[in-house]
């Protein structure tokens, strides 16, 4: 009896082995890099091959591993009772105890060892291996897998049919591979947590979150509008020549009928290339070379490609009624990954100049996100505006007026609560200058440490949630 009992338990020690491979398939086949395995299997690793063919059929490889774990998990419980029983009561053969008493002890304590031996060596050893080396464990477990496969690969059909069809009625379709695709913002979280962990620097991390916010912007995000670009009509090199040196820009459009008729465009490079006794009688149009159109609603991940693969330097923005929206750069789209790159015609003061830590004179023109970046902020923005000028007159519901004041709050990133998470900040915007109808020049003061920005007027709702506010101020604009 005692022979056979230990023949058993051998059984369900094999079992619980058994099922820790089992186990040990599922989680490694789950969290193993896709990437990584075909790595590996390129530069001439067998079992990375192996694993890699049994990843294009993960459903079916997981169904056979479920399989697995439920038949051994079932054969082992139904083993582990009777044999443990009879071992331990002959442990407590020969002792006082009454075989009732005998029999409940062995009874359970058959069921706690079988337990813990199952849950520790068939279930949670082989999963916390799994996720801890994903690869290695795959690597290990792919033939005994393939082999299991093999053999009952026809039962594994059947049952995974069966459950196929149920989904297919309760409307949903089943997939052979696991999706291993993350969206924007989950990569998005993974970066940002890497970074806070010290896993990657913090240029790095920023880097990464440029280039998946790259993708969901579009031109109309980071065009310079119309009522900014100098068009060529008539003028001539000479006059043009003049406007480069006092504008700051390199490229301008040219026109024909109208700023909606856009015929090409001239650098302002083609205008020095005309010899001197010709500039005042050549017209600066005549210089025009092609320029590429797109549409306002064009993503930026086809228009850099657009842009670099047909050798522009530079898109006319149109909307859908085919007008002139704005212009864009290549170097406008660079910028929006790496960050404000000078060239020979930038001049940065003419954006923002810092007047203390908390402190900056922006202008009009500069974006939301510009200025958070600037302030390590995410600023509210424009329902409709794409500028902090135009997110002004959006809040005040009205043209501003040199002297105007709102508050905002903002995202803090800087400040961080117990918990590390990002605090609140308020943001003033006082309008120091106009430029005829727009907002000129901006004087943005940030609160960061939980006191309030000065107010004049009682400009808050009722509610308390709006911190718009109008400041009316009798100076003259300075």
């Amino acid at each position: 009896m005692i022979v056979s009992a230990l023949i058993v338990f051998a059984a369900f020690l094999f079992l619980v082995f058994a099922n820790a491979v089992f186990v040990a398939v599922e989680f490694s086949y789950l969290t193993v890099n896709r990437n990584d395995v075909k790595k590996a299997a390129d530069s001439g690793s067998q079992s990375a091959y192996l694993v890699d063919r049994a990843l294009s059929r993960t459903s079916t490889n997981l169904s056979g591993a479920q399989l697995g774990i439920t038949v051994t998990s079932l054969v082992a419980g139904f083993l582990t009772g009777p044999s443990l029983g009879v071992l331990l009561e002959a442990a407590f053969g020969g002792t006082s105890v009454s075989p009732a008493t005998v029999t409940a002890i062995s009874t359970t304590g058959a069921f706690i060892i079988a337990t813990f031996t199952q849950m520790v060596f068939g279930e949670l050893v082989p999963k916390n291996w799994a996720i801890a080396e994903p690869i290695k464990v795959a690597n290990l477990v792919v033939r005994p897998q393939n082999a299991f496969m093999f053999a009952f690969g026809w039962l594994v059909w059947l049952l995974n049919s069966a459950a196929n069809w149920v989904l297919k009625r309760l409307g949903f379709s089943p997939e052979e591979e696991v999706a291993s695709a993350r969206t924007a913002e989950e990569l998005r979280a993974v970066v940002t947590r890497s970074s806070d962990e010290g896993k990657i620097n913090p240029q790095t991390a920023e880097l990464v979150a440029r280039s998946i916010e790259f993708g969901e912007r579009t031109a109309a995000d980071v065009m310079t509008p119309r009522t900014q670009i100098i068009f060529i009509e008539d003028q001539s090199v000479a006059e043009m020549l003049t406007v480069v040196a006092d504008s700051g820009h390199a490229r301008f459009p040219v026109v024909g009928n109208s700023v909606d008729d856009i015929r090409g465009v001239v650098h302002y490079t083609d205008l020095l290339s005309v010899p001197h006794a010709q500039r005042l009688t050549t017209s600066a149009a005549s210089l025009a070379k092609d320029v590429l159109v797109v549409n306002d609603s064009t993503t930026l991940d086809p228009l850099m490609r657009q842009l670099r693969e047909d050798a522009y330097q530079f898109a006319v923005v149109v909307d859908e009624y085919g007008g002139t929206d704005g212009i864009v750069t290549l170097e406008d789209l660079v910028e929006e990954i790496v960050g404000e790159i000078d060239d020979e015609q930038d001049d940065r003061s003419l954006l923002y100049s810092r007047i203390s830590p908390n402190t900056v004179i922006v202008s009009g023109l500069m974006r939301p996100d510009e200025l958070g970046e600037i302030l390590n902020l995410v600023l509210p923005e424009g329902e409709e505006s794409d500028t902090i000028g135009g997110f002004i007159t959006e809040r005040l519901d009205r043209m501003p007026r040199f002297g105007d004041t709102i508050t905002v709050e903002a995202t803090d990133h800087e400040n961080l609560d117990e918990e590390n998470l990002p605090t609140t900040a308020e943001v003033a915007f006082r309008v120091e200058r106009m430029a005829r109808h727009r907002v000129g020049r901006i004087r943005v003061q940030v609160d960061r440490a939980g006191n309030k920005v000065t107010r004049t007027d009682e400009g808050a709702d009722q509610d308390g949630t709006s911190h718009n506010h109008v400041e009316h101020n009798s100076e003259k604009e300075g």
